[in-house]
């Protein structure tokens, strides 16, 4: 913990959204043995007084507190209780984490509930978040960071759940705006990150599987991959997992945006024409003379 960032240590305080599972709770864990005080919050249920209760039994012995607020974050006057609570039960908050997400699945013309949610959840989720908490974050002068939750589905945008892919695109246009806004400010000392997991067996991931997958990193190989880097200037945690390494995500990302500047049909990794030149691009093979 003492090589991770500067506000992630003993006696400071850490906000996690969707921290009653999956990589949120990883992290509120990791936080807890760090001896930082850790408010949870997630939808009302009995996951999150179980989440609480195992959070506390790290958190106690290393001097940290813990607090489970029940909270939707689509719901701004929520995600406003929640700074207050936060605030009354431990001061300042340090670590701002906007993890919570959905992935119910959507189809461009498919049920309007679907989008309204995921985009309420997963984007409006982060940004309402962020100005609800960033601006005493900012006052009170000590060190701290916003950690927004990516994913890789909102930079290469692959077909298949289209709103889960706009809300997380819009993360990553939201928090790049967001570390532009924060360097420029004298004084300033808030930092933010854009986290990007990769393939991690959580509950949103998992679907009808029970066991991990042999691919899939578990959300504590994630958290930790995420603490490791915190201590570094890296502003985009790009995650890898057992499946795809750097190496490829980065040509992923690449030929993405190669759509754009050659003009190419969007999303052409799966188009019929570009496929075979795609597969060539990710091996380093050269592309045929008349191609």
């Amino acid at each position: 913990m003492a090589q991770s960032h500067p506000a992630i240590k003993a006696g400071n305080t850490a906000v996690v959204t969707g921290g009653a599972s999956g990589i949120g709770l990883a992290a509120a864990l990791r936080f807890a043995a760090g001896g930082m005080n850790v408010v949870i919050a997630d939808l009302k249920s009995e996951k999150l007084a179980r989440a609480a209760e195992t959070v506390l039994a790290v958190a106690e012995p290393n001097g940290g507190g813990v607090l489970a607020q029940a909270a939707d974050v689509s719901d701004l006057s929520a995600l406003e209780e929640l700074e207050r609570a936060a605030s009354q039960a431990f001061g300042n908050v340090h670590v701002l984490m906007n993890n919570a997400a959905i992935q119910p699945g959507s189809s461009i013309f498919g049920n309007q509930m679907a989008w309204n949610r995921v985009i309420d959840i997963n984007l409006m989720g982060v940004i309402n978040g962020t100005r609800i908490f960033g601006p005493e974050m900012i006052d009170h002068g000590e060190d701290a960071v916003i950690i927004n939750t990516g994913s890789k589905q909102g930079i290469t945008t692959p077909p298949g759940d289209p709103a889960y892919n706009v809300a997380k695109a819009g993360v990553k246009a939201f928090t790049e705006a967001l570390h532009y806004d924060l360097r420029n400010r004298e004084g300033c000392k808030v930092d933010t990150r854009l986290f990007i997991p990769g393939f991690v067996f959580t509950p949103l991931t998992a679907g009808s599987r029970t066991e991990k997958p042999e691919g899939a990193w578990t959300p504590e190989e994630t958290v930790a991959f995420l603490l490791e880097k915190l201590g570094t200037d890296d502003f985009y945690i790009l995650c890898p997992d057992g499946e795809v390494d750097r190496a490829t995500d980065e040509k992923r990302i690449l030929w993405a945006a190669g759509d754009i500047v050659e003009n190419r049909p969007p999303l052409s990794r799966w188009h019929p024409t570009y496929y075979e030149k795609f597969k060539k691009f990710l091996v380093g093979e050269p592309e045929d003379v008349d191609s």
